[in-house]
Formats: structure tokens, sequence, C-alpha cells
């Protein structure tokens, strides 16, 4: 049944909403796909709806494909599986948690990964039940701090989740393989550029991990890339390639000098060209200094554990990458009441002399992996106005370990081949895990050999944004006029626009809808009587149906106008030829 444009549930809008950050966000706002009922959360209209299904189908295709069988789990979840994997607290506030009316607790489900596993081991036994595949597409649910971007970051989204089940890690790899070839073919499809990088597992937990991310500027995930060798991986998963330590035999000994009102990297590198000029004729850098940050880690148990970390003075920290070491604590500002409770930090003279578990602060303290033994440092001296100069990593100082915090810069050596790494950023699109054995140990997933032994079931977990996939997608293909989707995602095939006051034009339009209903074509007819040529143009430029057919004051002369949305390219045609040229142009002749 064709939709109506004079029935059709569905408002546009001229103005942008208020809101509305990035282009999909405005776009699916005005053109009607989806409205704002609250932050992060979204009703999804008809128009918007039809996209969304599209989708659907494009990934339960893909997925059907490989022999993965799809179910459907509730949303509405209980604590205990969520409290053996140890998820119930560390999810800490990203979850939605309730109580029903006997006081029992239940989370919406932001994920299923326990309920997957423990349907497996209420049903299958043996290792002659493996390999299995099986996922679900559903709406899921997380308390995001800060929901941007109308559905890219919601707190309702939903989400194609799949699991594969093997008896050992050669089952797991080729399972992995077929989904990472699934998801190729699915991103082919859904029409946009994307990269494939390697990832962080974060709290899922498991191995081998790699995002497939939609190409954006104005996408929220930072990743990397070398143009030598290939090798892509998003930020948090960058390893720093680690220098070799340094014959520090010849330094001079570490020696402490008053350096007044430098608190900052800027301040103590002016201060030091001016009073301190390096022997060997090189201007003082801020690489030369050794900052050393404090943050507190918010442990999912409601402990605050402080935490420094000591990274070359011309390198931030990159709160993204920190927080993916850290998971599932999350990362704190360490202000003014923290100081106090540490009165041996020297604010903005922070140095190693009092930071580490065994040392007087009792702070845990992480380097930075170019901190390598050998290496020269400035660092603070645990005193106001006062700096340590030649102070040697590994000589004068250690620490509890190294972590992959600083920020990652274009231009940095690849750490695949050593090459400069160019830098970009995209939208996170589908991600895949080789979980390993962490939710099977956890709940007690076991099979029997061929031998009739126990084993731990491997898993892997692969995930697709599927209402995601409709904003990703409008973010790459839209024009000044508004949308333009691919035809297999489109609301409708096509868009046929009567305009005029004729009642042969609306008569004409009505036949070829039907005509075109006849061979199988989506339709959305504007058939409003009220509405003029220019809002009707308007209105179809901004939903977006790639191929727009107006029947308007040339059909007295026997034309109808066919309009490519995507190109812009018009072109008259025969009325009495309309039904087979709109046919051929849509590809269905």
């Amino acid at each position: 049944m064709a939709m109506r444009m004079s029935s059709l549930f569905l408002r546009t809008l001229r103005e942008n909403p208020a809101d509305a950050e990035v282009p999909s966000h405005r776009l699916l706002v005005r053109a009607g796909y989806v409205r704002r009922v609250s932050p992060g959360i979204y009703t999804w209209l008809p128009l918007g709806l039809k996209v969304l299904r599209r989708v659907e189908t494009v990934v339960r295709e893909e997925m059907d494909a490989i022999g993965a069988q799809e179910l459907l789990f509730p949303a509405l979840l209980p604590r205990e599986p969520y409290e053996a994997s140890g998820r119930w607290v560390e999810y800490g506030d990203n979850i939605f948690r309730l109580t029903d009316r006997r006081d029992d607790d239940y989370l919406l489900g932001p994920t299923h990964e326990e309920m997957f596993t423990l349907a497996v081991k209420d049903m299958y036994s043996s290792y002659k039940d493996l390999p299995l595949a099986i996922y679900q597409i559903q709406t899921k649910y997380r308390d995001e701090a800060r929901p941007r971007a109308g559905i890219l970051r919601g707190r309702e989204f939903v989400m194609k989740d799949s699991y594969s089940f093997d008896i050992d890690e050669a089952g797991l790899d080729k399972s992995y393989q077929l989904h990472r070839d699934a998801y190729v073919r699915i991103f082919d499809r859904l029409g946009f550029h994307y990269v494939i990088v390697q990832a962080m597992a974060g709290a899922m937990g498991g191995s081998k991990s790699e995002e497939f991310l939609a190409t954006a500027e104005n996408g929220e995930d930072t990743y990397v890339r070398c143009a030598s060798c290939g090798y892509a991986a998003n930020v948090e998963a960058v390893r720093v390639p680690v220098p070799d330590a340094v014959d520090a035999s010849g330094l001079p000994a570490a020696h402490v000098e008053d350096t007044p009102d430098t608190p900052t990297i800027e301040t103590l590198v002016a201060h030091l060209e001016d009073a301190f000029p390096r022997g060997d004729g090189r201007a003082w850098t801020a690489a030369d200094t050794l900052k050393n940050v404090v943050v507190v880690l918010a442990h999912p148990d409601g402990t605050r554990e402080p935490l420094a970390i000591g990274l070359p003075g011309d390198r931030e920290v990159d709160e993204k990458r920190l927080g993916a070491q850290v998971e599932p604590a999350v990362v704190e500002a360490f202000d003014e009441k923290d100081f106090a409770a540490n009165p041996t930090l020297a604010k903005g003279y922070i140095g190693p002399g009092v930071l580490g578990s065994e040392k007087v602060s009792g702070i845990r303290y992480l380097l930075d992996p170019r901190v390598v033994d050998g290496t020269a440092w400035v660092t603070g001296a645990d005193e106001h106005g006062r700096h340590v100069l030649d102070l040697v990593a590994g000589r004068d100082f250690t620490a509890d370990g190294t972590i992959e915090a600083a920020e990652v810069r274009p231009g940095d050596a690849c750490p695949s081949c050593g090459h400069a790494l160019e830098s970009a950023r995209g939208i996170e699109m589908g991600h895949v895990f080789q979980l390993g054995t962490k939710y099977a140990e956890a709940l007690d997933l076991k099979v029997l050999d061929e031998h009739g032994k126990l084993r731990t079931v491997v898993m892997g977990s692969y995930g697709v944004g599927v209402s995601r996939a409709v904003a990703c997608v409008a973010e790459g293909n839209h024009d000044e006029l508004g949308l333009v989707w691919p035809r297999e995602l489109a609301p409708a095939d096509v868009h046929v626009v009567a305009t005029g006051k004729d009642p042969a034009v609306f008569q004409f339009g009505e036949e070829l809808t039907r005509g075109l209903e006849a061979e199988g074509v989506e339709v959305l007819f504007d058939d409003r009587k009220q509405a003029s040529p220019g809002v009707k143009f308007k209105d179809a430029e901004l939903i977006g149906v790639p191929t727009i057919v107006v029947v308007g004051r040339g059909l007295a002369e026997g034309t109808v106008e066919v309009r490519d949305r995507r190109s812009g390219e018009k072109r008259e045609v025969a009325s009495t030829d309309a039904l087979a040229e709109v046919l051929r142009e849509i590809g269905r002749s």
C-alpha cells in the first residue's frame, strides 16, 4: 500500500532543532523520521521505521547466510546472571536498575552475553551440538551520561548482537572470520565508507577485537592509520613502540634547583632556557620534561583510588585511552579536596620522589612506555618552586608499571612498520570480539568433548548498531537540500509528486502510483491538494527518496519529469511511457 502524504503521519520542519549537533540529527528530525521524547530517547515515525526495518533486513539476511539463527530475549532481566559475571557491579551507573513489587532486582538489558550463555547451557551438553551461532535484533538500554547527536548516541537503541559457541580456539577463529566477512557484506550494502580497526575489548573482556568505523569528520571515535603498511587502530588500542633502554653511565647526578613560578610545562621550559642552558646547545623543549598527572579512579563498588601517570611533558593524557585501560573504573578529576587529603603532593611540582605504591604517598604510579631506563628528565621535586634536573629513569626512580594513556598524534610512529601515522575520525558501527571463556567460566557453560570430558565452551561476540546505522547512513548521504538515501534503505523506491490544481494531474499520479504498486514498487505519493509546488519540492528533497517523479504542468503536453535525487539529473519522459521509464530508472524493468 502506497504512503499518501495527505494522510501520512508526518510533519516536516523548515528550521533545525535547537539541540541538533550533527547533520543526521538535524535532517532526520526535520524530515519527519524521528521525534525526540527526552534526551537520548526518540520515537520512530512511519518513514523512520521503514528505514530502520530495511537496515534490519540487510543485517538479518547476512546473518542468516552464515548459518546464524535468530531468537529474541527479554529486555527486562534478573540481577543474578549479571552478578555471576561481575557486571552488575562493573556497569556502575551505566545501566537502568529497577526493583519489582517483591523488591527483587532487575535491569534493562544493555547487552546479553549472560542470557545467550545460559540459554546454550540450558539446551546443549555435547561437542556434537557445536559450533553454534545465534543472534537477536533487539532494543538495548544504557544510561548514557551525555546522550548526544540524536540517535547516534542514545539511551535506548536497537542493536544486533550475535554469539558464537565453539569447542576450542580453532573453532572460534573460524566463527570470528565468518562474522567478520558477514559484517563486510553488511556495511558494503548499507552504503557508507568504513574502515576496520584494531580495538580494545574493554568491559566485554576477551582477546582479539576489531571495530568497524564509518568515516565521518564529526565522529566521536578517533583512529589512526598507516598509509605504508595498512595498520589501523582505534586510539584506545594503539600500542606505543617502546624505545630501547639508554646507557646512563655518563649522565650527571640528579640535582634539585629553584624554579620559582613554574607550575606549568610552558613556564618551566622558559625558565630552563633562561637559567639552565643546555650544554649541547639544543634548546629545552616540553619533551625534556616529565609531567606527572594525578587522577581518581572511581570503582564500581564505590571505592576511589588516586592514580598518578608520568608522561613526557609535550603529551596530554587522553581521557578515552586512559578510560579504556582502567575499565570498569571511571576516571574523575583529582580536585582540591583530594590534594588536601594528600599533603605530600605539591600541586604543580609533583615528582616521582613521592609517587608509587611503596612511597610515602602510597599512590600507584604508572609511566608512559616512552619513559625507558636511562632516559633523563626534568620533573617536579615535590616542593613548591623547585624541580629536579637529570633525573634518570631506572637509576633515580621507578614506577609500579606502565600505561598507555598519552595522546596519539599524527606523525607518531606506526607500531607495525615505524612510518608516520595519520589521524581520522569515525563512528563505531560494529564490533567483533573473541570473548574466549570469560562468560562460559562465570556461568559454568561446559560440554562433553569426544573423550567424554567436560570442556569449557569458547565464545565470540559480535554487535552491529542497527538504529545507529540509520543515522550513520544519513551522515554520509545528504546534501544542502536534505537526505539522499541509498535505494536499498530508502523509505520508498519512488516519490510521486503531483503539483498544481488540475484534477488530471492527481488522477494520473494516482494511476502511476497504482501501476508501480502492482509491480511491487514502494511509493510515497504526495497527493496533497492544498500544498504549493514549492513546499512539495522542498519536502521531496528533504525526505530524500532516490527517484522523484513530478506530475505537473507538463502533463498537458504529455510529459512527466523523472529526477534522480542523488545526481540531481532531470529528464522529461512521455506520460504514456512513465511506468516503464520509472521501472527502468529503479532497476525493475
